[in-house]
């Protein structure tokens, strides 16, 4: 991935509403600065937030995730893990992880 695609999808990261806040603000620090440090730290905070589909899933199914979600789209979203999983999916389906895994991917290319 080069680095103009690596910046458009450290963009969609902090843009997604469900963007942890700790990893916005090294993703924003990012932009910033464009450095060997600010990377360092951005690929530190994605390795702690980004999700696997399968603690999505988990989360999907658990009492919290229909607490937090209802318990009609904790359902929905269950069975799009479910889905996305058997279809090879590794990371989390929202937004944010999903670029956050792009971006991983790609860390290489950040400073």
């Amino acid at each position: 991935m080069i680095k103009q695609e690596l910046l458009d999808e450290v963009k969609k990261l902090i843009a997604a509403p469900m963007c942890n806040p700790e990893l916005k603000a090294k993703a924003e620090a990012y932009l910033k600065a464009q450095d060997k440090a600010s990377a360092d730290e951005l690929i530190k905070a994605l390795e702690a937030n980004v999700s696997s589909i399968e603690e999505t899933l988990g989360f999907a199914e658990s009492d919290m995730g229909k607490k937090v979600f209802g318990e009609q789209k904790a359902a929905e979203m269950a069975e799009l893990c479910k889905k996305r999983k058997a279809e090879g999916e590794k990371f989390c389906i929202c937004p944010a992880c999903q670029a956050g895994a792009k971006i991983y991917a790609g860390k290489e290319n950040l400073a």
